[in-house]
């Protein structure tokens, strides 16, 4: 199953190629696609993020495309750079940066830098079925560790457990926080919006044994979409705390680019008496677009229906002690293996 039900055109080609039948009946049935794995050598892993609303200094991600198939993922109208559709080409061409190890190591040797935290995860999800095939993560974790470089992921797969052993080592010395994406506790809801994604219950086992472990654990409410998920916000807030996550953050749905198309195009057929609703709602917090690019804004919406998601999370996030405490990755462990410990001066 795919999240995406369609292609859509991809804005830096000229030409597109599609498939009719050729009696002009387009209703026939196409044979269901296998996941590709377009394997690269990357030119950089480490990117510097220049959004000032993301929470984050440098990202780095292993993988572009993402199997999970979420249909909201603002990350789909980047792989029209790579010259694919934001559509179901993002969850089944898979681009796999195999030297991305070799370049997280050659980027931590420079001069001057800091160990400033980096986090895993800003666009694709660096746990998305690729990973039990190539376990890039994984040496990209090793790579940190070696270093005492501290990162911070964000997943939605319970394959980040395959990892504990590294990550509580990681999470022993402050250089490590699992910031856990649950959207929905409902399944059925779940299978459809993120159809590829470990369920809800997984992901909080997650939380548990990690926390329990000893690593920083938060979780994601993101994107909360009116009219579907958004009164489950006070439901996820409580079940994540309660299985030791120490912090929170949500998001407000937006449309941007491509994934316009693509969710209303899923809306309207997996949700057919409530779509229009749902759309206006998203349309009612974003003044009467689906879409808002201002920093600041964009991500958490305006109007009454966004503010009283704002409301909830305020509310409910004190109510189950989220957020309580100030912490920082602990970055003053850098070092270049072998080598002397970098000052901050």
């Amino acid at each position: 199953m795919r999240g995406a039900q369609i292609n859509t055109p991809n804005r830096f080609l000229k030409t597109t190629l599609s498939k009719e039948e050729v009696d002009g009946i387009d209703d026939f049935t196409e044979e269901a696609l296998a996941t590709q794995f377009i394997e690269q050598e990357a030119r950089s892993i480490v990117n510097k993020v220049e959004s000032p609303d993301v929470g984050m200094y440098y990202s780095m991600n292993p993988y572009a495309g993402c199997e999970h198939g979420c249909v909201y993922c603002y990350a789909r109208n980047a792989h029209e750079y790579w010259g694919y559709s934001a559509g179901i080409d993002f969850e089944q061409k898979i681009i796999v940066k195999r030297n991305a190890p070799q370049l997280l190591r050659k980027f931590l040797m420079k001069p001057g830098w800091d160990g400033t935290p980096l986090s895993m995860s800003g666009n694709t999800d660096c746990y998305q079925p690729a990973e039990q095939r190539f376990r890039l993560t994984r040496r990209l974790l090793e790579v940190c560790n070696e270093f005492n470089q501290p990162v911070g992921i964000i997943t939605k797969n319970a394959g980040v457990l395959r990892d504990k052993d590294l990550l509580i080592a990681m999470g022993k010395k402050g250089l490590v926080s699992v910031l856990m994406s649950i959207t929905s506790l409902h399944e059925p809801l779940r299978r459809v919006l993120e159809p590829r994604t470990t369920t809800a219950r997984q992901r909080l086992r997650v939380l548990k044994e990690l926390s329990e472990g000893g690593v920083k654990t938060g979780v994601m409410l993101g994107p909360m979409i009116p009219g579907l998920n958004e009164q489950e916000m006070p439901a996820i807030l409580k079940e994540a705390s309660e299985a030791g996550a120490s912090f929170a953050s949500y998001t407000f749905v937006r449309l941007n680019g491509s994934v316009k198309l693509l969710f209303h195009d899923w809306l309207y057929k997996t949700f057919p008496d409530r779509a229009d609703k749902v759309w206006h709602l998203i349309e009612s917090a974003h003044g009467g677009k689906v879409n808002d690019s201002r920093f600041g804004e964009r991500m958490r919406g305006e109007g009454p229906i966004a503010e009283l998601v704002n409301q909830q999370y305020k509310k409910y996030t004190q109510l189950y002690k989220l957020n309580g405490e100030e912490w920082e990755l602990d970055s003053s462990k850098f070092q270049i293996p072998g080598g002397q410990i970098k000052m901050p001066f």
